[in-house]
């Protein structure tokens, strides 16, 4: 006899193309990547398959097993992934979300990369290693010779799983090996020493509190040679096909994702080539980190995204009270005010992909306005992506704490953000760095800014009150996380007022500049527009 008839629960959110954003597709074209829209929809529409959602969450559920030593004895290293790990992989790296945009000279390659790094969003865990072989390649530039040797590799659009003799491959994934446990963000605190051979090589010997994804096929990492702090490249195998000494004690047991193995490792007398000049690893690695900020930047607001999308999908269908929640006064302002937030998250990593293709192809003016806009985003939007999730998990009550829905996934992942390449402090002074610093990049902000100017009165008294914070530097460091949220706000109200729609931009400036707001979503001022905010929150619903 049935018990109970199962009713009134939200069908699956499958069948959607994950790219179908106003705020996405409209950046794109207005960053000059209008040419890659067949690709990124493409991946989109792959994206919201029930097949890849599937693959994802395989992924989670079956995380990474490390295997020190196989069943006679011997030393091998390796960390075994489930099939599904590796479909997610083959996808992101066959349409270039990884390195590919290093070997398109087209301007916006950068910029399409971006997007479909944003719309590719079924697995959180797989997109490190992309990340991370998107970010190696200008660092490995510092030497000319390496670079000519694996940049094609890197650059290949094919996925190329196994440990062998990078020569021998089709396709590489780089990593990166920074993290010591004394050290963290403190990287001139490193111990692992870098010995000169008479080879040219050095040998590499320490201890590395945090490397992801360690089936990577190389590794930069930095060690104190006898010049000082400097980068290496080391290969999992030698060429020739001998391991290289790169022992795995564990992989760590984290907070946020499961299908990225994140390991601890010993260099015992590894072999690594030099990059750059010694006694410059910072330096070498300065781009390397633009590159990994960015995709933080990129990844909060693709997780922002993801959640709204969810939650505003499970308000169209979940009825209470006599009548849809997205028909509740009080669950409209809530997805609204969710919805503002993405779309300034997402205008901001557009502008920001577009300023980032643009620096790499030579534009100074550019790459100043990265220097400063870029850090003080990361340290902004990367801060509210976890109040978003924690928010639109809230939207679907209950549902939205049980691991079988995919909003538990992108609340415990999104924190991550916020710590990887710079946690809020170190962000927010690194901002201030580029204040004192570079002059050019603060002129370049307010240059930027200006181009909002008189269009909106609260829009130019924020502007005033940034630079009036900005006039003296007493206590400095002690403020840095208000100017530099400052900063973030400024940067995010004037690309709203150029580029979205005015219900989008009045919402924003009447709540986040003149603070007509609570300290909770849902608390937008009564009088604003919402359902043209609504709408592009879910287009194809």
């Amino acid at each position: 006899m049935t018990t109970h008839e199962v009713f009134n629960q939200v069908p699956p959110l499958v069948g959607h193309d994950t790219a179908a954003d106003p705020a996405l597709l409209e950046g794109v074209e207005r960053e000059g990547a209008a040419w890659a829209l067949d690709e990124i929809h493409e991946v989109g529409r792959r994206a919201g398959t029930e097949e890849a959602r599937e693959w994802g969450r395989l992924a989670e559920r079956v995380p990474p097993r490390l295997h020190t030593h196989d069943r006679y004895g011997r030393r091998i290293d390796e960390v075994e992934y489930v099939p599904s790990y590796h479909r997610l992989m083959e996808t992101a790296v066959s349409h270039g979300i990884h390195a590919a945009p290093w070997a398109d000279d087209r301007p916006g390659a950068h910029v399409a990369r971006a997007a479909k790094f944003y719309a590719w969003n079924v697995d959180a865990g797989h997109g490190c290693p992309i990340s991370m072989t998107y970010a190696v390649v200008p660092a490995l530039r510092a030497n000319p010779e390496l670079a000519a040797r694996f940049e094609p590799l890197l650059t290949n659009r094919s996925y190329d799983f196994g440990l062998r003799d990078p020569a021998t491959k089709s396709g590489l994934i780089a990593g990166m090996s920074m993290t010591e446990k004394q050290g963290g963000s403190d990287v001139r605190a490193n111990t692992t020493t870098a010995a000169p051979q008479p080879d040219g090589t050095y040998r590499i010997v320490g201890h590395k509190w945090f490397t992801s994804a360690p089936m990577s096929d190389m590794f930069l990492t930095l060690a104190q040679a006898p010049g000082g702090l400097s980068c290496f490249l080391l290969p999992r195998v030698l060429p020739g096909g001998e391991p290289n000494p790169i022992r795995f004690l564990r992989l760590k047991d984290k907070l946020g994702n499961k299908s990225n193995a994140s390991s601890e490792i010993e260099y015992d007398h590894a072999i690594g080539w030099l990059v750059g000049e010694e006694g410059k690893g910072v330096k070498t690695i300065v781009e390397m980190v633009n590159m990994t900020r960015l995709d933080c930047v990129i990844g909060s607001a693709s997780g922002m995204r993801t959640a709204l999308v969810q939650a505003t999908h499970h308000a169209q269908h979940r009825s209470a009270f006599g009548k849809h929640l997205l028909d509740q006064p009080l669950m409209r302002n809530v997805l609204a005010d969710l919805a503002i937030e993405s779309e300034a998250a997402t205008t901001a990593m557009m502008r920001l992909a577009g300023a980032n293709d643009r620096a790499i192809h030579g534009d100074e003016g550019e790459a100043a306005l990265r220097r400063l806009a870029l850090a003080a985003t990361k340290y902004y939007v990367c801060k509210r992506g976890p109040a978003v999730a924690g928010e639109a998990l809230e939207c679907l009550g209950g549902n939205g704490y049980i691991e079988d829905f995919d909003l538990a996934r992108i609340y415990r992942e999104l924190p991550l953000l916020s710590i990887w390449e710079g946690s809020g402090n170190v962000a927010a002074l690194d901002a201030l760095r580029a204040i004192g610093r570079e002059p050019l990049a603060l002129d370049a902000f307010f240059a930027e800014a200006e181009l909002a100017a008189g269009t909106d009165q609260r829009y130019d008294d924020a502007v005033s009150a940034l630079k009036k914070e900005l006039t003296s530097f007493d206590d400095i460091e002690l403020r840095a996380r208000r100017i530099v949220e400052q900063i973030a706000v400024v940067f995010q109200a004037g690309l709203l007022l150029r580029f979205a729609p005015s219900a989008v931009s009045d919402a924003f400036c009447a709540s986040r500049l003149s603070r007509d707001w609570g300290s909770a979503f849902g608390t937008l001022p009564a009088g604003l527009d919402l359902a043209p905010i609504l709408d592009r929150a879910a287009p194809s619903f």
